[in-house]
């Protein structure tokens, strides 16, 4: 893919995978929301007392990977060094959901989730390096 074409793909909606490496063991890898925007970082929101955050601290990296599962099939992995957003607000949280369930169910969803507002960090990942693959003109 042309750098457009994969920013413009990692720009949808899609399930991330995330994977961060992890002592004595192979590397965590699992579904996540996610936000990008060309050109910018990519930022995932997760509880800052979880064991992937404790990971993704020690690491300072992580490798995000979305995909297509129907032909045509499309892939983009990027990976990159992390920084930590140790505070996240209700809009923040709002914002994320809205984009995967759109906005009632987006905010229903925060508000259900109300009392785990104060425990979610950010995640923001520079983009350094890409891996992509579109398979819509293959014959």
């Amino acid at each position: 893919m042309s750098p457009e074409a994969r920013e413009k793909y990692l720009a949808e909606a899609h399930i991330a995978v995330l994977t961060v490496s992890r002592e004595g063991r192979g590397p965590l890898a699992l579904p996540i929301w996610y936000a990008y925007e060309p050109g910018g970082d990519v930022r995932v929101i997760t509880r800052g007392d979880s064991p992937k955050a404790e990971m993704i601290r020690r690491a300072g990296r992580v490798t995000l990977c979305v995909q297509s599962p129907e032909p045509p099939y499309r892939y983009v992995t990027v990976e990159g060094p992390v920084s930590i957003q140790e505070a996240v607000t209700p809009d923040e949280r709002r914002r994320l959901a809205a984009r995967y369930l759109g906005p009632d169910f987006g905010d229903a969803f925060v508000q259900a989730t109300a009392e785990a507002t104060p425990m979610m960090i950010a995640v923001d990942m520079r983009p350094e390096n890409w891996l992509s693959q579109d398979q819509t003109d293959w014959p």
